[in-house]
C-alpha cells in the first residue's frame, strides 16, 4: 500500500497530536500539564443567590456629595453651616453671599444633582436618571467585585453574574469543607467600607448618654469599637475620606507586638486631603472605620504625609489577607444578602461524570461500529476523524483553561453527532457519484465539493446559536455553548480537512476493484472508473 503524503494529510497529523499532547494530561489525570476545570455540578461546591440593597448605594452616592460639599468648603474658605444628609438629600446654608458664584459653579459641575436654592438655603437631591444609574451601577459594581475577591482568594473559574434586576449568582466550584464555604462567604459579603473620620472633640464626652438623634443633630454619629462594643465614639458624620482613594492594601506586622496588621495606601487626591486635615488638626483624633466599625482613634501628632496608614486589630494572618483582598477589590457601594444557598456534594458531581462518560462512550462505540459496518474504510476513515475531533476538543479546553460542567459534556456529544452528520454528508455524496459511474478520484472531489456547502451551512448557523447562547447565558449555559463551539469547528477541520487528506493518501490505492471496499457502493450500481 502506497501513500501520498499531502497538506490536508499533514495538518490532519499535527491535529492529531496537538489533540494528543494537550488532552492526555486530562484522560489519565497527571499532575503535571494543563487540565480541564470540572464545573460545580461536576466536582461540587457551592451555589448562592445574593440580593443587593441598591437603596444603601443611593443614600452612599447622597453621603459623598455631602462629603464633596464640606471638602469643597474647606479648600475655598466658604462659610457654610448646617450641612447634613438623609437617604435622599443633602441641605447646607451658605453663610458667605459672596461665595454664591463658586458654590453654585461646583454644583453645576456634579453630574445628575438636581439643586434648590431659597435664602442661601441649598438642597440637593439625585435626579431621577441618576438615581436609575446609581442603583445599575452598584449591581454591577458588585458583580465586579465579588469576582475580583474570589479570584485573589485562589478559587478556580468562579461564576459570579447579574441575575435579573438586583440579584447576583455566584457559583463556587471545589469549596468542599464548611471553614472553606464560611471564609468564602464572608469574603463575600463583607462590604469592606473603609473611612477616615474625625472624632467630635467638643461633644464626645457626653457620648455615653447620647442618643443617636441627638448626636444626629450635631451632625455626628455613634459608632462602637470593633472589639469592645460597650466603647463608643462620636464621629462627624461626614468622612474624611474613603475607601475610592485607597490604591493598595497589604498585609504586614507589627514591630512591637508581631500581630498581623494591614497596610494601606492612598491616590494622590486622597493623599492630599489627607495630609491637608491631619496638618490642620494635631493634637486631635482620627478614627480609621471600616464596616461602620471603630479599629482606631490614633491623635495626630503632625502632618501625615505620603497617604499611608495602618489598621491595626486582632486580626490572624488568614483573616488579615482575606481583609486585605477585600480592601484591595474595592468596597461594595451596597451590601448584599443570601437569598438562597445550595451546596452540591463531591459524590453528586463524581455521578454525573460516570453516567455522562457512559453515554459518551456507548453512543461512540455505537456510532463507530455502525460506520465501519455501513461504509467499510471510509466508515473507518470516518471514525479515526471523530477520535481526533474528541481529543482536540478536550485539547483546546484544557489549553485555554476552560471549564466543564454538565450542559459541557452534553454540548461534546452533540458535537460528535454533528461531526457524524457531516461525515455520513460526505460518504453519500461520494458514494452517488461513484454508483454513477465517476471515477474514484473525480468522485471524491466532487462529492466533498457537493457536501461543503451544506457541511458549512449546517455548522455556521448551529455556531451562531452557540455564540449567542455565550453573549446572553450565565454559568452552565455558557459552558455548554463553549464546547459546542470549540466541537464544531474541531469537526470541521477533522471531517472535510483530515478525511480528505487520508482519501488523497489512499487515492493510488482505490481502483475499480476494491472500490466497493472502500465505499460500500450498493449493488446495482456501475462499475467505477479510475
Amino acid at each position: 500500500m502506497s501513500l501520498k503524503v499531502n497538506s490536508r494529510l499533514v495538518i490532519f497529523a499535527v491535529a492529531l497530536l496537538f489533540g494528543l499532547i494537550f488532552s492526555l494530561p486530562t484522560f489519565l489525570n497527571l499532575d503535571k500539564g494543563a487540565k480541564i476545570n470540572l464545573g460545580l455540578d461536576l466536582q461540587g461546591g457551592l451555589y448562592m443567590l445574593l440580593g443587593v440593597h441598591t437603596d444603601e448605594a443611593i443614600a452612599n452616592r447622597v453621603k459623598s456629595v455631602a462629603s464633596g460639599i464640606d471638602a469643597f468648603a474647606e479648600q475655598n474658605d466658604i462659610l457654610i453651616d448646617g450641612l447634613r444628609f438623609d437617604e435622599t438629600s443633602v441641605y447646607f446654608e451658605l453663610l458667605d453671599d459672596k461665595a454664591k458664584g463658586k458654590i453654585d459653579d461646583y454644583i453645576k459641575k456634579l453630574n445628575g444633582i438636581v439643586s434648590s436654592e431659597s435664602a442661601s438655603r441649598y438642597l440637593l437631591t439625585l435626579s431621577d436618571a441618576e438615581a436609575k444609574l446609581v442603583r445599575s451601577s452598584s449591581v454591577s459594581q458588585a458583580v465586579e467585585t465579588i469576582r475580583n475577591r474570589l479570584d485573589q482568594f485562589g478559587l478556580s473559574e468562579p461564576t459570579v453574574a447579574k441575575q435579573g434586576v438586583d440579584q447576583i449568582l455566584v457559583e463556587l466550584p471545589g469549596i468542599k469543607t464548611a471553614e472553606d464555604e464560611q471564609r468564602a462567604r464572608n469574603l463575600i459579603a463583607q462590604a469592606a467600607h473603609l473611612q477616615m473620620m474625625a472624632v467630635d472633640e467638643q461633644n464626645i464626652a457626653r457620648v455615653s448618654a447620647m442618643s443617636e438623634a441627638e448626636a444626629n443633630a450635631l451632625g455626628s454619629t455613634i459608632l462602637t469599637d470593633v472589639y469592645e462594643p460597650n466603647v463608643r465614639y462620636l464621629l462627624k458624620r461626614i468622612p474624611i475620606l474613603d475607601g475610592e482613594r485607597l490604591s493598595d492594601a497589604r498585609v504586614g506586622f507589627d514591630q512591637q507586638t508581631n500581630q498581623a496588621v494591614i497596610h494601606f495606601t492612598l491616590d494622590g487626591e486622597g493623599a492630599r486631603v489627607f495630609g491637608d486635615f491631619s496638618g490642620k488638626n494635631v493634637g486631635k483624633r482620627l478614627a480609621i472605620v471600616l464596616d461602620d466599625k471603630v479599629y482606631s482613634a490614633p491623635v495626630i501628632r503632625e502632618r501625615i504625609g505620603g497617604g499611608s496608614g495602618q489598621i491595626s486589630g486582632s486580626f490572624t494572618t488568614e483573616t488579615a489577607s482575606d481583609l486585605a483582598i477585600a480592601l484591595r477589590s474595592g468596597s461594595l457601594s451596597a451590601s448584599v444578602d443570601m437569598q438562597e444557598k445550595r451546596s452540591v456534594g463531591p459524590s453528586l458531581g463524581e455521578e454525573s461524570i460516570k453516567a455522562s462518560a457512559i453515554a459518551l462512550i456507548s453512543g461512540f462505540l455505537i456510532v463507530a461500529l455502525f460506520m465501519i459496518f455501513y461504509y467499510r474504510v471510509a466508515g473507518l476513515i470516518s471514525v479515526i476523524a471523530l477520535c481526533v475531533n474528541l481529543f482536540m476538543i478536550v485539547a483546546i479546553m484544557a489549553f485555554f483553561g476552560a471549564t466543564l460542567t454538565l450542559p459541557g459534556m452534553v454540548g461534546i456529544v452533540l458535537t460528535i453527532g454533528m461531526a457524524v452528520d457531516a461525515n455520513v454528508i460526505i460518504n453519500e455524496r461520494v458514494k452517488e457519484l461513484l454508483f454513477e459511474g465517476k471515477s474514484v478520484l473525480k468522485a471524491i472531489e466532487q462529492g466533498y465539493a457537493n457536501a461543503f456547502s451544506a457541511i458549512l451551512d449546517a455548522n455556521i448557523t448551529t455556531l451562531i446559536a452557540a455564540v449567542s447562547l455565550y453573549a446572553y447565558g450565565t454559568g452552565p449555559i455558557k459552558g455548554f455553548a463553549v464546547t459546542l463551539s470549540v466541537g464544531i469547528l474541531c469537526s470541521m477541520l477533522t471531517a472535510i480537512v483530515g478525511t480528505r487528506g487520508i482519501f488523497d493518501a489512499l487515492s493510488g490505492n482505490i481502483n475499480s476493484k476494491n472500490a466497493k471496499f472502500y465505499f460500500s457502493i450498493p449493488k446495482g450500481g456501475r462499475e467505477a472508473n479510475v
